[in-house]
């Protein structure tokens, strides 16, 4: 595991695996990855992290685990608990040892058992609400063991209706701490009354996953008019190629988890 520039806010990383073109897909056809442009373009995203004035802590990739890379999906870090979640494709499953180890020097760790099944990327935290959204890799009973995992710490887990996409933050990401980009398409919008939202342009459906950090919006190049939109709110938007991992269904939030860095928990 490597480390790089220290700050006040975490984001946990994993290599991307050579065996990366044999993601799990769902809504995509399979297409040629390019492992080493991949590769390329996971690093210039820890940069911008980094630049940002984030610490990366990077878990090495493992060539059994082809998703590996795609570390939100297999936790959940709130500021109290880090929950563990029992992802919903069965071919990553062997992915928690490695997040559960990077995180347990930084939060308590809850482990999600069978028959839960949830993939971090259908869960959308805004303050103290949990929102959840049912997909093919997560179901009720995952929803039901976050809800009991959480629940004592003061959170409320909302579900959340949504199709047409392979996790909630595609189609609904935090832009600011009272804006949300969204595609209305493939989401309900109705749990989120009482936050501003920002629709993708039509002609950019999958332009929705975006993640805050540093005080930015990190955002996929590709979706120029999206950008436009958020940039005219006032956001700082920078933007990363993300190509190769698109074609693997990922964006820009599922390629870290980031958290605050309690007193007690930072590096000496």
């Amino acid at each position: 595991m490597a480390e790089a520039r220290r700050g006040r806010h975490v984001a946990v990383t994993r290599g991307v695996s050579p065996a990366l073109a044999r993601c799990e897909l769902t809504f995509l056809e399979r297409e040629p990855i390019d492992y080493a442009r991949a590769v390329t373009q996971h690093a210039a995203y820890e940069r911008v992290l980094q630049d940002l004035g984030l610490q990366v802590i990077r878990i090495d990739a493992d060539e059994a685990l082809p998703d590996c890379c795609f570390v939100e999906d297999v936790a959940i870090v709130l500021d109290e608990v880090a929950v563990l979640t029992r992802p919903g494709a069965p071919s990553r499953r062997g992915e928690t040892p490695a997040v559960a180890a990077a995180l347990a020097p930084y939060r308590p760790l809850v482990r999600l058992d069978d028959p839960a099944r949830i993939d971090g990327g259908d869960v959308l935290v805004l303050g103290r609400r949990v929102f959840v959204g049912l997909s093919n890799r997560t179901d009720a009973a995952g929803r039901e063991a976050l809800a009991q995992a959480v629940t004592p710490f003061g959170y409320e887990v909302v579900p959340v209706r949504m199709e047409g996409c392979l996790h909630l933050k595609t189609a609904v990401t935090a832009a600011a701490a009272n804006v949300l980009l969204v595609n209305p398409a493939w989401v309900d919008l109705g749990p989120f009354r009482g936050w501003e939202t920002v629709a993708v342009d039509p002609g950019e459906p999958w332009g929705a996953n975006v993640v805050m950090a540093g005080g930015a919006v990190i955002a996929a190049a590709g979706f120029p008019r999206t950008v436009e939109r958020l940039q005219a709110r006032g956001l700082d938007v920078r933007t990363v190629d993300v190509s190769e991992f698109r074609k693997a269904e990922g964006g820009v939030t599922c390629k870290s988890l980031l958290f605050g860095l309690a007193a007690e928990t930072a590096p000496e």
